[in-house]
């Protein structure tokens, strides 16, 4: 028997059939737009998502074959977004995105009326315009027939789980980003919800990543071409799936993401509410792994800074990368220098993420000189990026997380020069791992366990992921990008008042 992961993201879906053994059988993916009714309203319609997720599960089926049919399912999801759904099953109204600019009334209301750290306290979560309970609070006021017409908020992996056949039931992680749900109690919060004016009956009943909450319905497994029967697992939100996925699973091991977005997701056993954590704006809830729990440290510009380069000023490398039939990321790092660059590059071209969370910030370069080269900015930026994730990292350690071992995924782990770069900054080792797939791998390891394939998704996730190869800091490196490191840590402080005048 085989095992469906399904990953539902922010612009797109994507099913993979795995044998047990982490093998892929077959996978499929569809694109989905991203709505703007208005300028700084970002939404998805949930109607056109679910026909695309099954687009996407179709192929992955048909890719797959009959020979090991699919014996379960989960799904792993975007957070924040929430599809509204009526008593009928007709969708009230599209979703609105955490990164709509939609709520910041009600975050300052939740910071005058509740404060930082109460919240913080009971959900983990530092307060912040991306969660759900802001967005419903602005629908309740500016939309209230849309609301009161809601039976269901939707996570978008309890959304998918209904749609296949499923009651609304929400793993405690997606539940997690919502800014509503209680991670000592495992329940929703009542204190919050009361104090919010939103009603508990809204939203989907929590449970445990991994646990089975139906069977899908006989005429949706054979409209995609599924058998009858299969079982229906909560999943999780992407990045603790991703973590699954990759194998961190113990305390001590971090998931390092780097596609446009660069993320962090550290994998500890104990709840983390610390001053530390609330200060550098880090969350902490519940991994896709039982008893365990995540955070978050990201960049909102990782490898999207090197498209920038590359669309800006790399045209004659994208020129040369066509002539050699090469990837023009591997012309652009082949001309960076084993060593720190002269340099600095504060990355932040967009609004930054963990720990400032300021969207006024500005990026920047410093240190250019009539002799600076290509090379040198490339490098920079590489630097720059290493350099944001190296301060979170301390941050973290210093609010209470232990880190020993990152695991690199995404577009940025392909890059042996990135990956011993990251070694040599972090000061800890990267390993590349012979898995790419972590968020459906993931999912598909939570309905494996569920169904008994794996005695538990801990042991599952350890026998399917391998390390391929491990980048270790190298002294002299990691001694000189020390210097490079002190003075970068006073960029943003020093830049961010002229920054916020521009």
């Amino acid at each position: 028997m085989s095992l469906l992961g399904l990953d539902v993201g922010t612009t797109g879906a994507k099913a993979i059939v795995f044998r047990e053994d982490g093998g892929i059988l077959g996978q499929g993916y569809r694109e989905y737009p991203l709505l703007h009714p208005r300028p700084d309203w970002i939404e998805l319609d949930p109607t056109q998502v679910w026909e695309l997720t099954a687009e996407a599960i179709r192929e992955a089926v048909a890719n797959a074959g009959s020979a090991d049919p699919v014996e379960a399912l989960a799904v792993s999801c975007l957070g924040e977004a929430t599809a509204p759904v009526a008593r009928d099953g007709q969708i009230v109204r599209n979703s609105i995105l955490g990164f709509d600019a939609r709520g910041q009334e009600e975050v300052d209301w939740w910071d005058t009326e509740v404060g930082r750290e109460r919240i913080f306290r009971i959900t983990g979560r530092p307060l912040n315009i991306m969660y759900t309970a802001h967005k419903l609070m602005w629908l309740k006021t500016h939309e209230p027939q849309a609301y009161d017409r809601t039976w269901k908020f939707l996570g978008y992996g309890d959304y998918t789980l209904w749609r296949l056949g499923a009651e609304p039931a929400i793993d405690y992680s997606l539940a997690g980003t919502m800014m509503l749900f209680d991670v000592n109690t495992k329940q929703w919060s009542e204190e919050l919800l009361d104090l919010a004016g939103l009603q508990t009956e809204k939203l989907s009943r929590p449970v445990p990543a991994g646990t089975e909450v139906g069977t899908i319905a006989a005429g949706v497994a054979e409209s995609l071409g599924l058998p009858q029967g299969v079982k229906l697992v909560t999943g999780g939100h992407d990045q603790p799936c991703g973590a699954l996925g990759s194998g961190c699973v113990e305390d001590g091991m971090a998931m390092d993401a780097t596609g446009t977005v660069e993320c962090l997701t550290p994998a500890f056993s104990r709840l983390v509410l610390t001053d530390g954590m609330l200060r550098s704006n880090l969350c902490c809830y519940d991994h896709t792994v039982p008893g365990m729990y995540v955070s978050l440290a990201f960049n909102f510009t990782g490898g999207s800074l090197l498209k920038w380069f590359r669309d800006t000023l790399g045209q004659a490398d994208v020129e040369e990368a066509r002539r050699a039939g090469e990837d023009v990321y591997d012309v652009l790092l082949r001309q960076c220098a084993d060593e720190p660059s002269p340099v600095l590059v504060l990355p932040h071209f967009t609004l930054t993420g963990t720990p400032w969370m300021d969207p006024k910030a500005k990026g920047a370069f410093f240190g250019l000189q009539l002799s600076t080269t290509k090379g040198e900015l490339i490098k920079g930026l590489l630097d720059g990026l290493s350099y944001e994730m190296r301060l979170n990292l301390e941050l973290l350690r210093k609010a209470g997380v232990t880190l020993r071992e990152l695991r690199a995924i995404g577009g940025g782990a392909k890059s042996p020069v990135w990956l011993q770069l990251k070694a040599d900054i972090f000061g800890m080792p990267v390993a590349r791992l012979n898995v790419t797939e972590c968020a459906c791998l993931g999912a598909a390891v939570l309905a494996g366990a569920a169904v008994g394939r794996y005695n538990s998704v801990a042991e599952a996730a350890q026998s399917v992921v391998s390390v391929e190869q491990v980048y270790e800091p190298r002294p002299d490196r990691e001694a000189a990008y020390r210097d490079k490191y002190a003075i970068y840590r006073d960029l943003y402080p020093t830049t961010a008042p002229l920054s916020h005048r521009l």
